[in-house]
């Protein structure tokens, strides 16, 4: 990819950096595309099972194969690795190796607790989203946002950054950030596709 048609920028809520950046809608059709064929085989659903291996209170979390990781979703996460890097080190990534990635299918109720990932670096990004999360006692409505934690709240600073998915938006940060995903109540599905990766021991030392 053209790095100058990724469209993204860096948030430093604390001192470790998250990247904000826009995945293409061809990309987008694809997963959605490979996950519905999955969800409607039940065969398929429990050869590719994987929420033994996760944090998540969730019934559908299905492992992405090597060869469709390879095919459709390297090179483009590579790139958008490449820029998330460059950015916040002045760096340049040598190294690119995926190490996990699967499907989350979060219905009504479903939950991620407080977790953090292998790895150096990890993204989340979302292909389907509920019209609605549902309403909330709280002024603030965080039903259905990913919360990214570090440190404590104190005065001048926040030790936690919220964000509201939209569809297309992929979320880069380190592996060892801890965050959380809040549970929401529709009849809708929100879809997200996470990934773990490695780098280059050079790119990733202080």
């Amino acid at each position: 990819m053209n790095e100058n048609k990724i469209q993204g920028h860096i948030i430093r809520p604390f001192s470790p950096a998250i990247g904000k950046y826009k995945i293409p809608q061809n990309t987008i059709d694809v997963l959605n595309d490979f996950i519905d064929q999955i969800l409607k085989d039940e065969k398929k659903i429990e050869d590719n099972y994987y929420g033994n291996q996760l944090a998540g209170e969730i019934k559908f979390e299905l492992k992405l194969s090597n060869d469709f990781i390879n095919q459709n979703l390297y090179q483009l996460l590579k790139d958008y690795v490449f820029n998330f890097v460059k950015s916040t080190t002045r760096k340049e990534l040598k190294t690119f190796e995926i190490i996990s990635s699967w499907a989350v299918c979060q219905f009504e109720s479903d939950y991620n607790p407080v977790h953090w990932h292998n790895g150096h670096i990890s993204g989340v990004m979302y292909t389907k989203i509920p019209k609605d999360f549902g309403s909330s006692y709280k002024k603030d409505n965080w039903n259905g946002n990913i919360a990214f934690l570090q440190g404590a709240t104190q005065f001048t600073s926040t030790g936690a950054f919220r964000a509201k998915p939209e569809i297309g938006d992929l979320y880069l940060f380190p592996s060892n950030m801890m965050h959380t995903v809040y549970p929401f109540f529709s009849n809708e599905e929100r879809r997200s596709i996470s990934f773990n990766a490695f780098l280059d021991e050079e790119t990733v030392k202080i």
